[in-house]
C-alpha cells in the first residue's frame, strides 16, 4: 500500500506508522468507570469499507495524517495534515 503524503508525495506505507481509527482520540474522562477505559483499550471495530485512520509519517516530515480508507478495495481515499484541519481530526 502507498500513501500520498500532502508534504512528501508518494511512500510506501512502511514509512509510517499506523495508530488506528480516528475514534481512538476519544478517550474516556479520567474518572471514568473501568468498564469504559477496558473498551477503549481493548476493544476496536473492524469495519469493512470506508475507515477514517490516524498515521505518523515516521521515516518523512513527521507529521499525523488523517487517511481516508476503503478497507474493502484498499483504495486511498483522502490523506489530510491533522494539523491543518480546523478543530482537529474530528
Amino acid at each position: 500500500m502507498r500513501l500520498t503524503c500532502p508534504l512528501c508525495g508518494p511512500r510506501d506505507r512502511r514509512e509510517f506508522h499506523y495508530l488506528g481509527a480516528e475514534e481512538y482520540l476519544r478517550r474516556p474522562a479520567a474518572e471514568a468507570a473501568s468498564a469504559a477505559w477496558d473498551d477503549y483499550l481493548h476493544n476496536r471495530d473492524n469495519p469493512a469499507g470506508e475507515t477514517r485512520d490516524l498515521w505518523y509519517h515516521e521515516a518523512g516530515c513527521g507529521q499525523w495524517l488523517l487517511v481516508t480508507r476503503d478497507t474493502v478495495s484498499h483504495d486511498i481515499r483522502k490523506v489530510e495534515l491533522v494539523a491543518t484541519l480546523k478543530g482537529g481530526a474530528k
